[in-house]
């Protein structure tokens, strides 16, 4: 069979939608009434004309080898759009409505130009042609400048963390969140988002709940942390100066060696705080064994255009970022559609977990969680709320909280039935949090999120 050919499940194409309104508006166009035209290639290309309420039906072309990527004529802002989405619900579940063919002029212009812009970009500079190479000692003083901000900044919060020490963690309730958001933004001033994002998090552990107070000193424990950090930089190790960089909020480019592979879609999320949507993607190489996560971000009001079918494989190659323990990567070059070639990675037992999760943290103390594939584990509930227990019963893995709201756990009860299975998810400080569920003897990926 050709690899190419494989098409993806609804509940893939559904897990790329942007929003929830996008799939209840992509599951109306799924039928093959509102199409005309409609057809596929072995490269990974999928087109069709909808019926819309002009009188021109919208032109909607997917590249699924491509990113996937989308071109719709209608005005939507959304990637995918509706029409895109309920086009690759109707490749996903009617053959005959979506068949093999040519690709009419329209469709071919549009997947001819990305083709174009794949090979410039293989090409010398990246595609950039024409552009004017940088100077690097303008770089250097602008870089220098930023730094005497960060620096200014961080020592400025410094005097803050130590006015709430010596004033009181109660005080913190009384003043309110505007003084919190008055000095994050300061260090958006400084040019340290990282710092301004983690001073706007202390300003909502005031009053929020039970406990707030030691919440509260750890997180100034951990902010001080990276304010020291920053101020000693030139004196720490080359990886643990690369994480502080980033946690303050510099970016570096992804500049390690590439590794290409046949990467298997574990979990694929969006997370908003108002200002910009991040989508994370988990990966897992079939050949090197690596974990890769990919971040992409949308402005607001809309979501980021990377994105993969969950459980599906696609041969690509990815550039890793620098720093201790760092996982993200770039996707740098993709080779034919995702495929579904089944398998799933390797599992460890919860001791082996928590131990990777603890060996994370120590190259990165401000790490929020770390990957980790769950073996033989099985859900059960418990006193405050449900944990991932062996199968002997020795030990467990209890959920994160915002884990416990979610409709994924009533799915990951479901496949389990009481045997053991394999979790993908990510372990952090407050628990565990399930992305991906594979059932006993079962190779197809069940997305939880």
């Amino acid at each position: 069979m050709n690899q190419q050919g494989v098409r993806w499940t609804s509940e893939q194409v559904l897990a790329l939608a942007p929003d929830d309104a996008s799939r209840r508006a992509g599951n109306k166009l799924s039928g093959p009434g509102p199409w005309s035209g409609a057809g596929c290639s072995g490269s990974g290309a999928v087109w069709g004309l909808c019926k819309g309420s002009g009188s021109r039906p919208y032109q909607t072309v997917v590249d699924t080898a491509g990113g996937p990527a989308y071109k719709c004529s209608c005005p939507s802002r959304k990637f995918p759009c509706k029409h895109a989405l309920g086009l690759l619900l109707l490749w996903a579940s009617d053959g005959a409505a979506v068949q093999d063919a040519a690709a009419p002029e329209w469709a071919e212009q549009w997947l001819e130009g990305r083709r174009q812009r794949a090979a410039g970009r293989d090409g010398k500079g990246g595609g950039r042609g024409g552009g004017k190479p940088a100077d690097p000692e303008a770089s250097r003083r602008r870089a220098e400048r930023r730094a005497e901000r960060i620096t200014a900044g961080a020592g400025e919060l410094e005097q803050r963390l130590a006015d709430l020490l010596r004033s009181g963690l109660a005080t913190a309730e009384q003043s309110g969140y505007g003084l919190w958001e008055e000095t994050a933004a300061r260090m958006v001033d400084a040019q340290a988002p990282g710092l301004a994002a983690r001073v706007r998090e202390l300003g909502a552990v005031p009053g929020s709940g039970a406990g707030w107070p030691v919440r509260l000193l750890e997180e100034c424990a951990l902010l001080h942390l990276l304010n020291v950090a920053w101020l000693g930089l030139d004196r720490l190790p080359d990886p643990l100066a690369a994480v502080v960089r980033s946690r303050v909020g510099l970016s570096s480019p992804a500049a390690g060696e590439p590794v290409r592979d046949r990467w298997l879609v574990l979990a694929q999320y969006d997370s908003a705080d108002g200002k910009i949507t991040t989508r994370r993607i988990w990966l897992h190489g079939r050949e090197s064994g690596r974990t890769a996560l990919l971040l992409s971000f949308g402005a607001p009001g809309r979501a980021p255009q990377l994105a993969l079918p969950v459980g599906l494989t696609v041969q690509a190659v990815l550039t890793p970022y620098g720093g201790a323990g760092q996982l993200r990567a770039e996707l740098t070059e993709t080779a034919g559609a995702p495929v579904q070639d089944g398998g799933r990675p390797p599992g460890e037992p919860v001791t082996s977990a928590v131990e990777a999760y603890g060996r994370a943290l120590r190259d990165d103390p401000w790490l929020e969680s770390w990957p980790v594939t769950l073996r033989d584990v099985i859900p059960v509930p418990a006193d405050e709320g449900w944990q991932l227990a062996d199968a002997d019963g020795e030990l467990a893995l209890p959920l994160a909280p915002d884990a416990l709201s979610r409709p994924g756990l009533l799915r990951l009860a479901a496949v389990s039935g009481g045997r053991p299975v394999t979790v993908f998810g990510e372990a952090g400080h407050r628990g565990f949090s399930p992305l991906a569920v594979w059932p006993e003897g079962a190779s197809e990926t069940v997305p939880l999120i």
